[in-house]
């Protein structure tokens, strides 16, 4: 059975930060590029940053610079660490997992919730 565990979310205040953790079960995490997207309410999900399996990384214009993406192939984890955080960026944070060869296979967590508030 394949899990993807979202960790880290929480309230924050602007301008702090956070480190999402995602770690995955059931996959060879090797094999998978990774991912975080977010969904605001009322909005569509949206891509935030992906990591190859070989550690290439990409990121939305609206984080780049303030959202580095990392992975652990060893703990079978990808952080995704959120600095200089805005309101608009508060939103419920999910992890994605994409085989590399084959991107038809594909899974989710369950999402975790993080947001900017003062």
């Amino acid at each position: 059975q394949v899990q993807l565990v979202e960790s880290g979310g929480g309230l924050v205040q602007p301008g702090g930060s956070l480190r999402l953790s995602c770690q995955a079960s059931g996959i060879i995490f090797s094999f998978y590029d990774m991912g975080w997207y977010r969904q605001a309410p009322g909005k569509q999900r949206e891509l935030v940053a992906t990591i190859s399996n070989v550690g290439s990384t990409n990121y939305a214009d609206s984080v780049k610079g303030r959202f580095p993406i990392s992975r652990d192939n060893a703990k079978r984890t990808v952080y995704l660490q959120m600095n200089s955080l805005k309101p608009e960026d508060t939103a419920v944070y999910y992890c994605n997992a994409v085989k590399t060869w084959d991107p038809s296979v594909t899974y989710w967590g369950r999402g975790t919730q993080v947001t900017v508030s003062s």
